[in-house]
């Protein structure tokens, strides 16, 4: 299907969602379904789909109204929801939303979907989806830019031609810190192979074969299709579906869904849901050996013989990691030619399996999740491994408790929960 014709079939799908929600708002006008969050200290950017068989509208008439308190009104975006396998589940649709803390809240917020024509024309500029060139576009949020999805391959020139790492596809970079700056780098000299965001594994069992994805030849992601793309006041959202190939044979699928989040004065939440599903024949998975990396890894731009700022949840460390268990890991440099610092924290959701998995962290730029680490783990065809993470962008160089405010705030959102409404005296 193409990308014109999916669009269009999903405008069609929302219709009749909107007019299935407005039907039976109108038959249950006291009824409206209630989210439930922890007050936290930080903003909760929360994505949820929501309740029953009730699919939603747009952003143009929802909001959320805390429960009892004057003046609290929350706009949201309303975009696809995701089933399990990653793909779009058309029977439902996912609340976005940026819950600002409130002073003197305490315990759980409560806030009811309430509909309010016009709303979308009262909220500022938003999120915008552009394509940059043949293979990348990047999303921005008003006249700045957040990230750029490179769905096509890309070459650079400057590694030798011979060099399997020469070229690739399927990845995120460059990511901007709040004031533009590049936080990632891509074909970085002293490893060819580190791109930006990006997900691989050193081992790749197929068929009693070895195959590197990390950086080695004979297999590589190609881009398969579109999922969605969403761009609203809130948020910015894009979900893709790649392949892992080794020749033509394709032997995994994988979808990706990349939401930013509105930002904030000082941070910027991008959340990544990650499914990969073999096709046809079990496929085994592994990290390096004694250091663990394998998976989701980001590679900032530090320069060459310079180091990064790496802060844990025990504060900052001196010296690298390697197979160490956290729940999230933390780097901040001052980028490009800026005089201050900025950087971004990469989390680990509580779904994740082996919470909290293994890392490797290298003061020179990659901050590597190992899972499943340097112990194997074999997909069977048709099994799905779904990892989910965050990556918060923040200005200047936070400390750890502010960095675990940050963690809380992300679980509590994942946390968010809808309630039925109190009954009618």
């Amino acid at each position: 299907m193409s990308a014109s014709l999916f669009r269009h079939c999903m405008a069609g799908v929302v219709v009749i969602m909107v007019a299935a929600y407005a039907s039976f708002r109108a038959a249950h006008a006291d009824d409206s379904p209630i989210l439930a969050v922890a007050a936290e200290t930080m903003p909760l950017d929360v994505a949820v789909d929501l309740p029953g068989e009730v699919a939603g509208a747009t952003s143009e008439v929802w909001e959320l109204v805390e429960q009892d308190v004057q003046n609290s009104v929350v706009p949201v975006d309303i975009a696809p929801a995701v089933k399990a396998d990653g793909t779009v589940d058309e029977k439902h649709v996912r609340l976005l939303a940026t819950i600002w803390p409130r002073e003197g809240a305490a315990g759980t917020r409560r806030f009811a979907l309430r509909q309010k024509p016009g709303a979308f024309q009262s909220l500022p500029p938003g999120f915008t989806w552009r394509k940059v060139s043949p293979e990348s576009i990047e999303l921005r949020e008003a006249d700045r830019p957040v990230f750029t999805y490179n769905f096509g391959d890309v070459t650079n020139e400057k590694v030798p031609k011979k060099d399997f790492r020469r070229t690739r596809g399927c990845y995120v970079h460059p990511i901007h810190g709040l004031d533009g700056e590049v936080l990632t780098d891509d074909f970085p000299r002293d490893h060819y192979h580190h791109h930006g965001l990006f997900w691989a594994w050193p081992h790749v069992g197929i068929d009693g074969k070895q195959y590197d994805l990390w950086e080695g030849p004979g297999i590589r992601l190609r881009f398969v299709r579109w999922l969605d793309r969403h761009a609203g006041p809130q948020s910015g959202t894009i979900g893709v579906e790649n392949g892992w190939f080794v020749g033509k044979k394709k032997i995994m699928i994988e979808r990706i869904w990349l939401t930013a989040h509105k930002a904030g004065d000082t941070a910027q939440s991008i959340d990544v849901e990650a499914t990969w599903i073999p096709t046809d024949r079990p496929i085994t998975l592994q990290g390096r050996e004694r250091k663990s990396y394998g998976g989701v890894t980001i590679r900032f731009a530090v320069p060459r013989r310079q180091k990064g700022v790496i802060t844990v949840a025990n504060g900052v460390t001196k010296r690298d990691l390697s197979v160490k268990r956290l729940a999230w890991a933390d780097l901040t440099h001052a980028f490009g030619d800026r005089s201050t610092p900025s950087g971004a924290t990469l989390m680990i959701s509580k779904s994740h399996p082996d919470y909290p998995p293994t890392w490797l962290t290298r003061h020179y730029g990659p901050l590597c999740v190992g899972y499943p680490g340097v112990e194997p783990r074999t997909l069977e065809p048709g099994e799905a491994m779904h990892l989910s993470y965050r990556l918060w962008i923040h200005k200047d160089a936070p400390g750890a408790d502010t960095l675990k405010a940050a963690y809380d705030a992300y679980t509590a959102g994942q946390a968010a929960k809808w309630e039925k409404p109190p009954a009618s005296e």
